[in-house]
């Protein structure tokens, strides 16, 4: 549990407070949950039968609300607690977060060279990462590298979330 805390407290650097900027395609985000994940979990943050933007701003006066919607979607399911090394697991699940879970394991998958980017984390990719434990640098630059190219792409690909790139850069960076 304490590589999820770490990692929760570096992602939520990241990730700030109220936003609704209208390029991003999330909707209404609070410390990275948006309003399109709520909707597309059938999470009703204030319990009043609908979610929407309310929801989202429920979640300001809710962190053990926030902390442990990104541990059910996004440590547990991702499988970030077997992964030895502190520093991957938070990285991997920042890229989780920020990008999607099946990205993320791409991006990790394509950074080893050794396996098929499929985006599913199974038995292969976490060995991988476990013979990665006492050399996790090596790989984390390699992943650092092809995070940042997947979001320029990105941003290529999609002209209106150019406003994004230089946080998604910094974010890489990390």
């Amino acid at each position: 549990m304490s590589n999820f805390n770490w990692a929760l407290t570096k992602t939520l650097h990241h990730e700030g407070g109220f936003v609704d900027h209208p390029n991003d395609p999330g909707g209404a985000t609070y410390r990275g949950i948006s309003l399109r994940f709520l909707r597309a979990n059938g999470e009703d943050i204030d319990a009043d039968g609908d979610v929407d933007l309310d929801d989202v701003r429920a979640l300001i006066d809710n962190p053990e609300t926030v902390n442990g919607l990104y541990q059910q979607y996004f440590w547990t399911p991702n499988r970030l607690g077997e992964v030895r090394s502190e520093l991957l697991s938070c990285k991997i699940f920042d890229m989780c977060v920020n990008m999607g879970s099946r990205q993320a394991w791409k991006i990790v998958q394509k950074a080893s060279g050794r396996l098929v980017s499929d985006g599913i984390v199974g038995p292969k990719t976490l060995e991988l990462l476990a013979e990665y434990e006492k050399k996790d640098w090596e790989l984390l630059e390699r992943i650092r590298y092809e995070q940042a190219l997947f979001y320029r792409t990105l941003a290529d690909r999609k002209p209106d979330l150019r406003v994004f790139l230089g946080g998604w850069l910094r974010r890489a960076a990390q």
